[in-house]
């Protein structure tokens, strides 16, 4: 059975996973950690993976990301099968489609907020780095605080700055691993509230992996993964 999660003003997938397996060897033995799953995500839409730990959400966000391949079955992203690129070609695939937000952040401590958010247009030679860094960081309501270094933040700020940095290349999929999992519920809510006001806004398709009932809560659509094969889809 094939599971599409439908937008009513979107026709084609962001991200198309079709039969796909993921095989990994543990022990000298394999073990799959997805199993037949197939699923449309498109844009504008906010989806949360979840389920218990081991159930294949993150196999299933770094497949969806191209930084792991399948086994079996094939992942389009943007319409392209991640498995028939090069190395060259996967890089500026991901550098240009996709977006990662991280549990811990990730940023780099001694560069202030701006230059966190532009250092990838810095690493891809662009000139416009400074001022589209700018732009973002008012999408996340940070304006202002360009010259702060993470040390002087808050969690949710960091977060927020995380956000930014995402999605300076304009991506059409941001992947998002527990990005509540180093907040309080209070501020992880603001920031679930934002990453869905965001996808909606910049038309941009996000999947979340999340273990927080409360986070899913706030999605758009529920995916929940058994065993490495998807469980049920509840849209909200």
């Amino acid at each position: 059975m094939r599971l599409r999660v439908t937008a009513p003003f979107i026709s084609m997938p962001i991200l198309s996973l079709q039969n796909v397996r993921k095989d990994y060897l543990t022990d000298g033995e394999p073990v799959r950690a997805l199993d037949g799953v197939s699923l449309d995500v498109e844009a504008g839409q906010f989806v949360a993976l979840v389920g218990r730990s081991g159930c294949g959400k993150s196999t299933l966000l770094n497949l969806a990301g191209a930084m792991d391949f399948p086994t079996g079955g094939s992942v389009l992203l943007d319409g392209v099968a991640t498995t028939s690129l090069k190395d060259n070609e996967l890089t500026k695939l991901r550098r240009e489609k996709v977006g990662f937000i991280f549990q811990s952040f990730q940023l780099l401590h001694t560069l202030t907020v701006v230059g966190n958010v532009e250092l990838p247009l810095q690493l891809a030679g662009k000139t416009n780095a400074r001022e589209a860094a700018l732009e973002r960081l008012k999408l996340v309501e940070l304006e202002g605080l360009g010259e702060r270094y993470p040390h002087q933040l808050s969690g949710g700020q960091m977060q927020r700055v995380g956000i930014a940095r995402a999605l300076i290349h304009g991506p059409k999929l941001l992947l998002a691993d527990e990005p509540t999992g180093n907040l309080d519920t209070t501020t992880g809510n603001v920031i679930l509230e934002l990453l869905r006001r965001l996808s909606r806004e910049q038309n941009t398709a996000t999947v979340m992996a999340t273990h927080s009932a409360e986070a899913a809560a706030l999605a758009d659509v529920v995916v929940r993964l058994r065993d490495g094969k998807i469980e049920s889809v509840e849209r909200r």
